[in-house]
């Protein structure tokens, strides 16, 4: 019979992989507010420079909006929408020309078709159908392993889809930085001392997405600890 230990030392993994993320993301938070301190010589906006940078690549199907919260912002690939949140839209930071011009990165790459986004954007509806039933299914499996043990096999494999999508987010996130400081770079949007800037509240943000994958790789370890060797 199944039964979970009074005590479960394997979820010091999922303590460990919050403690990351968390630190990751007042790393960003406090990054964030250094430098929106620091506003751009020529006076731009977050706003002004999506339009630039859609302008000058040439992408005329893509609508930039402003949307509420806090380093919200994001670029949807089926609405063709590049939303800009309330800190980085109408903000003249050089921390939000940052964030904006990465979110302009991802509609450059969906442009050209860069694979790992096309990639990602595929495994959305999977990995969120293997998060709703992973759980289940590996506490179904585990309770009655004896009848059913190929159940947890499964459960821990629908749970792994999230790790293996955090993984492919990394070189898209990663990408459209590198894409965006070159642009605005290029295009003489900021100066050096700027772009140095923009790019240390871009590495930050980008320490948000490795959190993420070390989060969900401790927690798919701990399901692979605690179910994966059973056989009784």
């Amino acid at each position: 019979m199944f039964f979970y230990p009074m005590f479960d030392p394997t979820y010091v993994l999922v303590i460990i992989g919050m403690l990351i993320s968390m630190a990751a993301s007042a790393y960003v938070s406090s990054t964030y507010r250094k430098y929106e301190k620091v506003q751009n010589c020529k006076g731009y906006t977050g706003e002004d420079v999506a339009r630039m940078i859609l302008r000058g690549a040439g992408i005329k199907d893509v609508s930039v909006y402003q949307i509420g919260g806090d380093l919200t912002d994001n670029y949807n690939s089926h609405t063709k929408r590049l939303n800009l949140s309330e800190t980085t839209h109408s903000s003249t930071s050089v921390a939000a020309i940052g964030v904006a011009a990465h979110e302009c990165g991802h509609a450059v790459q969906d442009k050209v078709g860069y694979m790992p986004l096309k990639l990602r954007a595929g495994l959305v509806p999977v990995v969120n159908f293997g998060a709703t039933v992973s759980i289940p299914l590996i506490i179904f499996g585990a309770i009655f392993f004896s009848s059913m043990p190929m159940l947890v096999t499964i459960g821990i494999w629908c749970f792994a889809l999230t790790f293996i999508f955090q993984v492919v987010t990394l070189p898209v996130e990663f990408n459209a930085s590198r894409r965006a400081l070159a642009i605005l770079s290029d295009n003489q949007i900021l100066s050096e001392e700027e772009l140095a800037v923009a790019r240390k509240v871009l590495i930050a943000a980008a320490l948000t997405y490795v959190a993420a994958a070390i989060s969900s790789l401790l927690q798919l370890l701990r399901l692979v600890i605690l179910f994966g060797n059973r056989r009784d």
